[in-house]
């Protein structure tokens, strides 16, 4: 895939990211910082699974990265760009290492990877954004109903999109 091809990929789906985490998201009412419920998870998954672990990184980190400083969530952002890049970068570099070929069980695996940075990420960032060690622990079901959430719309639709992309730019980063 050209550089032009790969850096118009990158920036579509940091704009979905971006927009998929800022148009439909849910304060949860839970303790601690509560979590936050909202779609920026799918496009994030979907374009590390396609397009592998750089542009799953990219798009992730600072399509989230940007809605937190946009949104009133400015202490999160730097965490949230680490933790979401790096959900990024291992769900791809796993697509990329053990190709999917519609395989639920490996998009499993490679989504349940991401859901323990997520978890284990948040809460050390909770931990030391709020200084104490018990109040996180209440943001946990948050982190994996938001990930749950978009592992199943993600593992309904890869198939498809996986075959659409192929058609569309060829071969992927992802065999």
């Amino acid at each position: 895939m050209s550089r032009t091809k790969s850096l118009a990929i990158i920036a579509v789906f940091t704009a979905l990211t971006y927009v998929f985490t800022w148009l439909v998201n849910i304060r949860l009412p839970l303790p601690g910082s509560g979590g936050l419920i909202h779609l920026g998870n799918v496009p994030l998954f979907i374009a590390a699974l396609l397009f592998g672990k750089k542009t799953g990184a990219i798009a992730g980190g600072v399509g989230m990265g940007l809605f937190d400083l946009t949104s009133g969530w400015t202490a999160w952002a730097p965490f949230t760009f680490v933790i979401v890049a790096l959900m990024g970068y291992v769900v791809g570099l796993f697509a990329e290492k053990h190709p999917i070929r519609n395989d639920a069980a490996n998009a499993v695996a490679a989504i349940l990877a991401a859901l323990g940075i997520k978890v284990g990420g948040y809460y050390l960032a909770e931990v030391i954004l709020t200084g104490n060690l018990i109040a996180p622990i209440g943001s946990i079901p948050g982190n994996v109903l938001q990930v749950t959430f978009a592992a199943i719309i993600v593992l309904a639709i890869y198939p498809e999109l996986k075959k659409a992309a192929r058609h569309l730019f060829g071969q992927l980063v992802v065999a």
